[in-house]
């Protein structure tokens, strides 16, 4: 009896939908922009100025050129003033972003009810079965291209695919007002040559694994077995076996429930500086807007948790007059709480994001003119 390597069959992959992902291009700058013409060309940064807050704050996005500069979202405000001293700081106006943000969703919406949003500035759309009965997803993407422009006179950029992986990692491709297609015949070229660092949900801790295993491409992690992956980064090992392999099933998800959400995370070594207390709030705030997009939820008050080295637990929450569930703006107002009540002197063990106060996406204010516009 011969004995010899068990082989296993590859995934195979379903090519039959039609995914196109939106992403508005620096989306809240560029409203900025739009409301303010006289911007036009200079480097717009949305974030407080440093000057304001004793340079503390975080970058929510800026727009092409202040990125020119090394500007980009998530850097600190001081770091943001030092490389573009000129740039213009203006503080987030999510009330603004909202509005627009719902003007863009009604344009999806003549198109598909199958919408899945990330955040204000992107979503998923499932064009499969579209309410116009159009059979090219790529000519869906620039119909709804030139129709967001004529509504709100802002751009944005489409990736087209079988798949909501491929179709987010095209519409970066062709940044600002592209529109890329990756149709199944060419989806496996695209992900094989694509850097490791560019593949959607990669950190950089992942990518920095990878590259200790040679690993700096989709070429190079095709070529890694199913248990090898497995072994090194788990549930992700798992999911990048298929993905490089052009699989990715999961569905354009519309609805789900509940009251209210909170992430957390306790720290085998303590927090001790800015830089990784910014990192964590945003990767909380992150996981709270998915659990949010998940419910079809979105709430008004925003709470801090933090729990210091010696176990002192501190609490501090902000009620909006508006709902939010978008992780750019959790971020903002968590790091905004941080900056008012955090103390790294203690060192920090534990930081929790939590939405309260929330209802269903369909239930949204309604404002009573209760005064006349002279009052």
């Amino acid at each position: 009896m011969e004995f010899g390597v068990v082989q296993f069959d590859e995934p195979v992959r379903d090519t039959s939908r039609k995914i196109i992902h939106i992403d508005m291009d620096a989306f809240f700058a560029s409203v900025e922009e739009r409301e303010h013409p006289e911007l036009k060309g200079q480097p717009i940064i949305i974030a407080n100025h440093p000057k304001l807050t004793n340079g503390k704050g975080v970058v929510a996005t800026a727009n092409y050129v202040a990125r020119t500069y090394g500007v980009h979202s998530a850097m600190s405000a001081q770091k943001a003033y030092e490389l573009c001293p000129k740039g213009v700081f203006i503080p987030g106006n999510y009330e603004l972003y909202r509005e627009v943000s719902k003007k863009v969703r009604e344009v999806f919406k003549q198109y598909t009810d199958t919408i899945e949003p990330l955040s204000l500035d992107e979503a998923y759309l499932d064009v499969t079965e579209n309410k116009k009965g159009i059979k090219s997803a790529t000519h869906i993407a620039y119909a709804i291209q030139k129709e967001v422009w004529e509504s709100v006179h802002l751009t944005c950029s489409a990736g087209v695919s079988y798949n909501k992986f491929i179709a987010k990692l095209a519409s970066d491709y062709k940044k600002p007002a592209g529109v890329t297609v990756i149709p199944p015949e060419e989806a496996l070229d695209f992900l094989r040559k694509l850097p490791i660092e560019k593949y959607y949900g990669v950190g950089k801790k992942t990518v920095e694994r990878m590259h200790e295993l040679n690993v700096f491409n989709g070429e190079d992690l095709y070529q890694m077995n199913e248990m090898e992956l497995i072994h090194s980064f788990g549930k992700m090992g798992y999911s990048l076996y298929r993905k490089v392999r052009g699989i990715d099933d999961s569905p354009v998800r519309v609805s789900r429930e509940r009251k209210s959400v909170g992430r957390e995370n306790t720290y085998r070594r303590n927090l001790t500086t800015e830089n990784e207390v910014t990192a964590e709030l945003r990767f909380l705030a992150r996981k709270v807007e998915r659990s949010l997009l998940k419910e079809q939820k979105h709430g008004k008050t925003v709470v801090l948790k933090i729990r210091y080295s010696d176990f002192e637990t501190v609490t501090k929450r902000l009620t909006l007059p508006h709902y939010l569930r978008d992780a750019e703006e959790l971020f903002f107002h968590t790091q905004n709480i941080w900056d008012e009540i955090g103390n790294l002197q203690k060192g920090v063990r534990l930081l929790g994001i939590t939405v309260t106060t929330l209802d269903p996406l369909s239930f949204e204010n309604i404002v009573l003119p209760l005064w006349d516009n002279e009052h």
